[in-house]
């Protein structure tokens, strides 16, 4: 039977994990703490037991705080040794940093943004193995997550910054990826929709699909974000899947946020 280990089971790995699960596949997985049959991280003997066991590693953990990261930290050595037929990474597009608004695609330099302990956990991931498949994703959405419960909630900003976009990819779309990447080869991949979008057109866009009026356009400086958030708005990027399409035989099922919000609304 294939066995996935999932490193972080959060809201796309457990999407993925349900979707595993349904085929037929044995999962595991960990979290902080140990709880819905989930083992602790840091639960050593019964992580290597598993490691040991699996045939797929995935990793959905991101840098800790401190800028290390968790996984290659405790268990690098273990994975690396293992007899797997499949070992993945999900990264984040925030590696390329700011190219002031042009395309990427895998072959961009990472590094120079402000997220560069991903980019270092990206690095230390694509050495570790011949077999690995790192998932570079932008803003993920989905079922429970996504602009129109943020307009629901009242807790959306159109933010209106001229010329800036963001890419973003609907959670399934991520999830058919990572099968697909089962029996393609090992490498890079942007894992993106077709369109990428100002964030202010996104919210828009959620309001009138439930029927609310959109919130106000906002500069930056009314928005009064806060740090985290403000670092959103000091990049400014397009995210290029040709990659994916081409080695994985994959398109998105929601090629841009409107075909993502269709479902999502009813």
């Amino acid at each position: 039977m294939t066995h996935m280990l999932i490193f972080g089971l959060g809201y796309t790995a457990n999407r993925l994990a349900d979707r595993l699960r349904s085929d037929g596949w044995q999962v595991t997985g960990t979290r902080r703490e140990a709880s819905d049959g989930a083992m602790a991280f840091d639960d050593k003997a019964s992580v290597l037991a598993a490691i040991d066991e699996a045939t797929h590693v995935l990793s959905s953990v991101p840098p800790a705080r401190d800028g290390s990261e968790p996984v290659l930290g405790d268990y690098a050595a273990a994975i690396k040794a293992a007899s797997l037929k499949w070992t993945g990474y999900l990264s984040s597009t925030g590696v390329y940093g700011d190219v002031k608004g042009a395309w990427v695609d895998e072959s961009a330099p990472i590094g120079s943004g402000r997220r560069k302990a991903r980019s270092d956990a990206d690095l230390g991931w694509q050495t570790l193995r011949d077999d690995v498949r790192i998932m570079r994703l932008p803003g993920i959405y989905g079922p429970g997550r996504n602009p129109i419960t943020r307009v629901q909630q009242g807790k959306a900003k159109r933010i209106d910054v001229p010329g800036q976009v963001f890419s973003r990819i609907h959670v399934d779309d991520i999830i058919a990826a990572v099968i697909a990447s089962f029996d393609g080869p090992a490498g890079i991949y942007n894992i993106s929709d077709d369109l990428p979008a100002p964030q202010h057109e996104v919210i828009a866009h959620a309001a009138r699909l439930i029927g609310i009026e959109p919130p106000p356009l906002l500069s930056l400086e009314e928005a009064d974000l806060s740090a985290s958030a403000l670092g959103f708005y000091e990049e400014n990027r397009r995210v290029a899947n040709g990659k994916a399409k081409r080695s994985l035989d994959w398109e998105p099922q929601y090629p841009d946020y409107k075909a993502g919000m269709a479902g999502l609304s009813e």
